[in-house]
Order: structure tokens, then sequence, then C-alpha cells
């Protein structure tokens, strides 16, 4: 298959993917499709892992269920099952040991999100004075 045939399957063809991600303390790899804190692996599962990639795609903005379901598990309809509410408690599980199990943290209003400060950006820094 060619490039063109590629770009022309898949229309984004040409966004470059990350292979890391901060998660706060966590960084993500896709490569490897788990996340370490400093040099140890977590272990995550695959579902585990697309969770936290997918909140780490927009640190602290909140995701619904219904988002994580088709985001995470490609489904559109809610199952009668809490699976998303048990990858949650596993990936939280994985984080305790590191004291970083509040980095997924549940929604008031429902949902999930990646708890971790808004990264420095340069419009920070020229609101502030300092740019």
């Amino acid at each position: 298959m060619n490039s063109n045939a590629v770009r022309t399957a898949f229309p984004d063809g040409d966004i470059l993917i990350p292979r890391f991600r901060d998660a706060g303390a966590v960084m993500l790899d896709l490569f490897y499709r788990d996340g370490r804190v400093d040099d140890r692996w977590l272990g995550l599962h695959p579902r585990e892992f697309e969770l936290l990639w997918r909140l780490a795609e927009e640190p602290g903005q909140r995701m619904t269920k219904p988002e994580l379901l088709a985001d995470v598990w490609r489904i559109h309809f809610e199952p009668e099952t809490n699976s998303l509410a048990v990858h949650v408690a596993r990936v939280r599980a994985k984080l305790e040991p590191f004291g970083l199990a509040h980095l997924l943290a549940t929604h008031p209003d429902g949902g999930y999100l990646l708890d971790v400060p808004p990264e420095p950006s340069a419009l920070m820094f020229a609101q502030r004075g300092d740019g």
C-alpha cells in the first residue's frame, strides 16, 4: 500500500501519534503499552493502558462513562456490567504503591479525569508578566 492509499483510507494518516504521554508522575509508553514511575513498570493490561492514555490526552478534563466506553471500548451503548469501574479500580491499585492512586479521579458529576496540574504554557507566563 503506497502512502497515497494510506491517506485515502485514513484521512488523518499524516498525523503522528506520540510514543510517550505524561500522566502526572506516570510516563505512558505507547510502544510497550504500559506506564512507569521512575524505572518501575506498572504492568497495565491493554484496556487499563488505553483508559489511562485516553484520560492523559486531556488531563483535568472530565470524561463521561459513555465517552470512555466509546473511546476505549469502542462501544456506543452502556453494557450491563461495571467493567469501566473495575478497570478504574485496577489502575488505581497499580498506582497506589507509588502514592499516585489519586491521579485517576472520579468527577462529582460522574465520569473520570486525570487529576494533574495543568502544564505551564507560554500563555500562562504572558498573563503573569513573566514572558
